[in-house]
């Protein structure tokens, strides 16, 4: 999806940049397993806010164990998780590791790179190709 927000030129104008994104799509590799058993694998993560790093460090669960700050932060910026109706920290702290090593890559990648693509190199036939590590197609939003 993409979101675009207006800005405001200098002779108060508004208009809305070209291509801003600030949601992504993504699907975990194992999935959430809710308590009916029901696995939930696709979802959206939007770009972090200042707020959203900054609030969790005030709690005293991160005081205790900085890595629970991993937690609180994908708790805050993933808006949907398949038909899970609020993301919690205590959904994040259900998740296998392996989804939550993901979703701290993919985290990582769109607030500090600005995307959730790579170019790679197929080992067979050496041509370079983009993949999209959020799981979209490319070319989708």
């Amino acid at each position: 999806m993409t979101n675009a927000f207006p800005v405001a030129d200098p002779d108060g104008r508004t208009e809305v940049p070209a291509g801003l994104r600030t949601e992504y799509a993504f699907v975990l590799p194992r999935g959430y397993v809710d308590e009916e058993g029901v696995i939930h694998r696709s979802g959206v993560m939007r770009l972090a806010t200042a707020k959203d790093e900054i609030i969790p460090q005030r709690d005293p669960r991160v005081r205790e164990n900085e890595s629970y700050l991993t937690v609180l932060l994908l708790s805050r910026v993933i808006t949907r998780l398949g038909s899970v109706r609020a993301i919690t920290p205590g959904v994040i702290e259900s998740m296998f590791a392996s989804d939550l090593a993901f979703l701290q890559d993919l985290y990582r990648r769109i607030n500090q790179d600005g995307t959730s693509e790579l170019a790679v190199t197929c080992p067979s036939c050496r041509a370079e190709i983009t993949v999209d590590l959020a799981g979209e197609r490319l070319g989708g939003s």
